[in-house]
């Protein structure tokens, strides 16, 4: 099982990097919160890893720090939360919010992320709601990316769209936030956007 990759960044995406490891490129899906931790194409990354084996593929996710990882293993041994869906929650909600969310039993809150129903937002606090303690809750900093202005507000909308928004509600939450003054980087563009969507 691969825990650990360490190499050039190949290719990067919002939602997946391409890790250039001994001249074998790695597909490694990722949260936004990990993506807003990478450097550029060339840049050296090291991500913790989540290798997911089914009957027809094997995939491997990957995390910036410990703490994200094991807040996705806790996630995806959720029923009816999968691979993929444990990586949107983490896209759709810091760990901290989600912690947070999990501990106080705050339905709504976990329901706003795309793709979380009722049910599974109960599931998730019924059954993680103890364990999610032993992760303590730490605010990391982020790197924001050099982009243009237009670049950064394609960067956030296909980051929204990918989340599951729609859209229509994606571009006006986008210029919401841009109205309120954010600032201009893809990074805080999507956190005011995830917020005003969930209101």
């Amino acid at each position: 099982m691969i825990a650990h990759l360490t190499g050039k960044i190949l290719e990067k995406d919002t939602d997946r990097v391409v890790i250039d490891v001994g001249g074998v490129g790695y597909e490694v899906g990722i949260p936004l919160s990990t993506y807003y931790e990478l450097g550029e194409i060339g840049a050296d990354v090291s991500l913790r890893i989540h290798t997911h084996v089914r009957e027809d593929a094997i995939q491997l996710f990957g995390f910036q720090t410990a703490r994200e990882r094991d807040l996705y293993l806790l996630l995806i041994s959720v029923q009816g939360v999968g691979a993929k869906s444990g990586v949107t929650l983490l896209s759709g909600m810091s760990s901290d919010d989600i912690v947070l969310a999990i501990r106080s039993g705050n339905i709504t809150k976990l329901t706003s992320i795309p793709g979380v129903g009722k049910k599974t937002a109960e599931r998730l606090i019924v059954e993680l709601r103890d364990k999610v303690a032993s992760i303590e809750t730490g605010k990391t900093g982020s790197v924001s990316l050099p982009t243009s202005d237009n670049e950064v507000v394609d960067d956030a909308l296909s980051a929204l769209v990918n989340l599951g928004y729609q859209k229509a509600a994606a571009e006006k939450a986008l210029q919401q936030a841009m109205k309120e003054g954010s600032e201009l980087t893809v990074q805080k563009l999507l956190r005011s956007s995830l917020q005003i969507l969930a209101k």
